[in-house]
């Protein structure tokens, strides 16, 4: 059974930093994009940051420059470094790992595994 499991969020300042990790179990995603996705309240969920099997990486704009996306295949783990962070950050954040090897897409249907979520609120 897979499973990915994602660390803490929790509370910061704007301007702060958090750093987000996700486990994945079950199966190896190293030939698999994995990524990060948020949801807020009322909307849908989006995608902030994936990167491929072979190290690309994206970013949505609102976070390029800001947040950065790196993985541990050998720990089959993905991170999610935020920082600089803002207000309108605040969401619920999800990790996703690609069902399908050697794809890239920043389409959450893409995205076959998830994490359960983690809430992370950024106070002004």
């Amino acid at each position: 059974q897979v499973q990915l499991v994602e660390s803490d969020g929790g509370l910061v300042q704007a301007g702060g930093s958090l750093r987000l990790s996700c486990a994945a179990s079950g199966r190896s995603f190293r030939r698999s994009t994995m990524g990060w996705f948020q949801q807020a309240p009322g909307k849908e969920r989006e995608f902030v940051a994936v990167m491929s099997w072979s190290a690309d990486k994206y970013y949505s704009d609102s976070v390029k420059g800001r947040f950065t996306i790196s993985r541990d295949n050998a720990k089959n783990t993905v991170y999610l470094e935020m920082n600089s962070l803002k207000p309108e950050d605040t969401a619920v954040y999800y990790c996703a790992a690609d069902r399908d090897d050697y794809r890239t897409s920043i389409r959450s249907t893409d995205y076959g595994y998830w994490g359960q979520g983690t809430q992370v609120t950024v106070s002004s």
